[in-house]
């Protein structure tokens, strides 16, 4: 009796049952990853343009309060803050509250001009763009304008509460 097809059968059949194996553990390993990825969970609808332009004036409506720490309370613990009116870079809630106790002095009020949202993925938005704000001096009550290029970067907490971790702010050049 040839013993060669028992042996070539037995081959084929581990060899099959191997590259079963590896495709069911990539294709579980994928999902896993797929789920891993999505903090929202997988029915997170994504982020629409508008709620995120909504942000901003939740940021706004903020800084009406007069409140530092209402402001403050809207970044993320370990957000980045390069300020309009500022050279000091401000990096934790302490620095972005010392920023706005000094700027809400001067009761700004925002308007955005021009906006360019990008969502990232369902956790991660960026809005960029022109805001003025409306500024009247704390000592003299001059009212002026200041027109600034700005960028958020937001992300979705665990909570599903949307938080600024870096805020650039810098006034427009002249001509």
């Amino acid at each position: 009796m040839n013993r060669r097809p028992a042996r070539r059968r037995t081959a084929v059949a581990a060899t099959a049952t191997a590259v079963l194996a590896a495709g069911t553990f990539a294709l579980g390993a994928g999902v896993a990853g797929a789920d891993a990825g999505n903090k929202g969970g997988k029915h997170a609808k994504p982020v629409t343009r508008t709620q995120v332009l909504g942000l901003f004036d939740q940021w706004n409506a903020a800084l009406q309060t007069g409140d530092p720490k209402k402001v403050a309370d809207l970044y993320a613990k370990d957000a980045v803050l390069l300020p309009t009116v500022s050279d000091q870079v401000r990096t934790d809630r302490a620095g972005i509250v010392d920023y706005f106790e000094r700027f809400l002095q001067n009761k700004p009020v925002g308007t955005k001009v021009e906006s360019v949202v990008n969502v990232l993925d369902r956790d991660t938005v960026i809005d960029t763009g022109v805001y003025e704000f409306e500024l009247t001096d704390h000592d003299s009550g001059e009212p002026s304008t200041v027109k600034a290029r700005y960028t958020y970067a937001y992300e979705k907490q665990p909570n599903g509460r949307w938080l600024i971790v870096n805020h650039h702010s810098s006034k427009m050049p002249q001509g």
